[in-house]
């Protein structure tokens, strides 16, 4: 029963009432004997949903505290930090100088870039064991994730195009072609219109925007593309490898004054709370925090809206979902941790290697080491729960009748 209590709690039900009327329900409506069996079934069936679901009290995706930060370029590939000890508690042979890493949004599966091998390999986030690979021509260090299709994007500094594939099996949908190598790659979320979702590609003379028909707009940026971020809002950011950050307008693909200059950028990330954009400046040595730019028309925000100096370089950034925490990969082995409200670094971990690319995210549910155990599993509570309904329904119904039909049997006599 605590079991089930848990559940529906995390379901958002209050339990108490519902335990007393079900355990009451059990005992006088069903009789004694079968009580037992329906606890035997509700306690399975919660305990089915505890194990494939993230442990209870972790975060979901959209919102609250993710639980580990998974950083790739470590000594052995890619180390896992528990974010609540504050220590490296895992690591993963991965050989291929792994980059970009992506973390499936219930914190099972990883998939990570490695450029020297041109391929991109998915783990089990909990084991770090492959369960598919693909090869991408052209240097692979870049994926970026459609929540609308459900599909993968990577591409690389070595190849004009962006291949497009299946995370359940790593196989590949399509190729887009594009003027150039790849430099930066972000997806804009802009609804579930016929059309899809649109997404953003940086090549050398600018940007390439592409949806479900195809490449619909080419932006031209001076200075060399590089990375992009598309935070929830209006506005795109693009960094140059002449040192600019320009932000662009996400619904007419204007280009606006450059709002950083100076610098020599990384991968951005952005505080899904404040919609605050984080640039690692390499050049500089410090973290650039941007406000949000809420409008095209001027007068646009002071930038940077503050500054973290760090005296080391940093190389990538990732902001916790819940907006209290950061990561900041460092020159030299270190990880940097950083309290977001608190605009200073609290903390730093010894992690080895050349850290490039971080992510966060939940602790992986426990079942469920590849999508095809996952769809076997979510087969096995589905019919656990249309079994727990029958048993709840139908059995206490049949059980009525045969008492009336008792009951009148006795009058009739």
């Amino acid at each position: 029963m605590k079991i089930l209590k848990w559940a529906m709690t995390r379901a958002g039900a209050s339990p108490a009432p519902t335990l007393y009327v079900l355990r009451g329900s059990l005992r006088s409506r069903v009789g004694a004997g079968l009580a037992p069996a329906l606890v035997i079934i509700v306690v399975t069936l919660a305990s089915l949903l505890y194990l494939l679901i993230p442990a209870a009290g972790a975060a979901r995706a959209d919102g609250g505290a993710p639980n580990l930060a998974y950083i790739s370029g470590t000594i052995k590939g890619i180390s896992v930090v528990d974010i609540s000890q504050k220590a490296v508690t895992n690591t993963f042979s991965l050989t291929g100088d792994p980059r970009t890493i992506y973390l499936s949004l219930d914190g099972r599966f990883l998939y990570v870039t490695q450029p020297q091998l041109d391929r991109v390999t998915a783990l089990t986030a909990r084991t770090g064991q492959s369960f598919c690979s693909l090869t991408v021509p052209g240097q692979p260090s870049l994926l970026a994730f459609d929540p609308g299709s459900n599909f993968l994007y990577a591409a690389g500094n070595a190849a004009a195009n962006v291949t497009e594939f299946d995370p359940g099996n790593c196989a590949i949908k399509k190729t887009l072609k594009t003027s150039g190598p790849v430099y930066g790659m972000a997806v804009a979320n802009i609804g579930t219109g016929a059309n899809g979702n649109q997404l953003w590609v940086s090549v050398p003379d600018g940007l390439q925007i592409f949806d479900n028909r195809g490449l619909i707009a080419s932006i031209a940026i001076p200075g060399g593309a590089q990375y992009v971020s598309i935070p929830p809002g209006v506005m795109v950011y693009v960094t140059t490898k002449s040192g600019r950050l320009y932000p662009v307008s996400l619904s007419n693909q204007q280009v606006l004054s450059p709002i950083l200059s100076g610098g020599q950028f990384g991968p951005m990330d952005y505080d899904a709370q404040t919609d605050d954009i984080y640039v690692p400046d390499m050049l500089n040595k410090q973290v650039d925090v941007l406000n949000p730019i809420i409008s095209t028309t001027s007068p646009l925000p002071a930038e940077p809206g503050h500054v973290i100096k760090l005296g080391v370089s940093p190389e990538s950034i990732a902001i916790t979902s819940d907006g209290q925490f950061g990561f900041i990969a460092l020159a030299g082995g270190n990880v940097a941790m950083l309290d977001v409200p608190g605009k200073m670094v609290f903390d730093t971990l010894f992690v080895g290697g050349d850290p490039r690319f971080i992510i966060t995210g939940l602790y992986p549910p426990l079942l469920g080491n590849t999508p095809t155990d996952v769809n076997f599993w979510s087969t096995v509570v589905n019919i656990a729960a249309y079994a727990l309904i029958f048993v709840l329904l139908i059995v206490p119904a049949i059980f009525f009748l045969r008492r009336a039909r008792v009951k009148q049997e006795k009058r009739e006599r």
